[in-house]
């Protein structure tokens, strides 16, 4: 259900790099939640660095309200770059995993499927 990789980049330059991989893959970057520092602005003790991206291809989120309007409550796709006891990792909920969840629509699946890749490039090439 977890697509999550390693990388020996410190936390900053892998969230630079993933940053460039989505917009090379002709995505967007809407927002990037930063939980960590918004965790510690609370006055919260929290170690870890985490930043929360949210990516979308218009075409295809198109595609998937077309078919079912409900799913745009699985919109936009999340990718994670986050540190975990001195690792920096890269890392999304699948796609078409998630979505086999909420739907069992064919159409809607090979679509899933095809963002999933397209996700699973931009990580690697992050990492």
């Amino acid at each position: 259900m977890y697509y999550v990789v390693d990388t020996k980049k410190t936390f900053e330059q892998a969230a630079e790099d993933l940053d460039a991989a989505v917009k090379s893959n002709q995505f967007g970057v809407l927002y990037v939640h930063n939980l960590g520092e918004t965790l510690r602005s609370k006055g919260l003790e929290f170690a870890e660095n985490c930043k929360v991206f949210e990516v979308c291809n218009p075409g295809k989120a198109a595609q998937v309200m077309g078919i079912d309007m409900r799913l745009n409550m699985a919109l936009p796709c999340r990718i994670s770059v986050y540190t975990e006891k001195g690792q920096t990792k890269i890392g999304m909920i699948e796609p078409a995993k998630m979505l086999a969840t909420l739907s069992d629509d064919a159409a809607l699946q090979e679509i899933a499927k095809e963002v999933e890749q397209k996700i699973i490039k931009m990580i690697d090439e992050a990492k």
